[in-house]
């Protein structure tokens, strides 16, 4: 921008960048503790996704002991987890061949559940403004505040109706400042304004380096006579070479429906290899 622009803001207890599963269970927790304590605190939560869970795509196993904890009653309430695991499966795969593994603990989801991630979110959200939490979905956090003493003052959300030149146009409207007592960063992986705070605050200064990895996933409707309800399914292997890290899943949830999905350690050495072509 050419000139300085204006900016209204609003005043929270807390205000929380991200509605996926961490920035929705940290607002119903605090709100939660409020009520228990007799006080009144808002929180505000901001998502860039055009609603909560837009951005939550992953196809999940859910081990519900957190939930136990933040919403006992959780059943009750039409939580979307229905289908439990009944079956672990875990395959060595070659090209032509798959030998079966032990399911060890890491792979052994009994009393586990299948389920989509964004649903899941979604249904947070509305328990989470059912005690009072504001969430702007379609609002991006594109910039960090900061106090004169250099302490996190809040964020702002990013300007809208500006043009491919970094012009305003004639739609423009100005981002709006959120400022808090607390701001907490739940943006997920590699978040733009975490990785901002990581470095000016050195958070991982005493850390070992994060590993990630890309994931892709797809929703396959089955014949009914192939679809076995409550089946997990892990495999290592083929596509992969023994020097990549990576594997694949298959989630068998409600409906016929089939979660097949692949991921890949983005350490990969192959700079040709395509992770949705394997």
């Amino acid at each position: 921008m050419t000139e300085t622009i204006e900016r209204d803001s609003m005043q929270y207890d807390v205000v929380i960048v991200g509605a996926g599963p961490s920035g929705l269970s940290a607002a119903i927790k605090l709100k939660q503790l409020a009520e228990k304590n007799g006080r009144e605190i808002s929180v505000c939560v901001v998502e860039k996704g055009s609603e909560a869970g837009a951005h939550s795509l992953a196809g999940a196993i859910i081990d519900p002991i957190s939930l136990n904890e933040l919403i006992p009653d959780w059943k009750e309430k039409g939580a979307p987890l229905t289908r439990t695991v009944t079956k672990d499966r875990v395959l060595f795969l070659t090209e032509k061949k798959a030998f079966n593994l032990p399911v060890t603990p890491n792979f052994d989801n009994h009393a586990n559940y299948i389920a989509s991630l964004g649903e899941v979110v979604r249904w947070l959200a509305e328990q989470a403004e059912n005690l009072g939490v504001e969430i702007y979905p379609g609002f991006a956090a594109a910039e960090v505040l900061y106090h004169e003493d250099g302490s996190v003052k809040g964020i702002a959300t990013g300007n809208m109706g500006v043009g491919k030149d970094d012009e305003p146009t004639d739609s423009f409207q100005p981002g709006m400042e959120l400022w808090a007592q607390q701001t907490i960063f739940a943006e997920g992986c590699r978040g733009s304004l975490s990785k901002q705070i990581i470095e000016r605050f050195q958070l991982d200064q005493n850390s070992e380096p994060q590993t990630y990895g890309l994931g892709i996933k797809e929703i396959w409707e089955v014949p009914s006579e192939k679809h076995q309800p409550g089946l997990v399914m892990h495999s290592a292997g083929w596509p992969l070479d023994s020097k990549t890290y990576g594997g694949s899943f298959i989630y068998h949830f409600d409906e016929n429906k089939v979660a097949v999905g692949f991921v890949v350690g983005l350490d990969y050495q192959n700079p040709y290899l395509s992770p949705f072509e394997e």
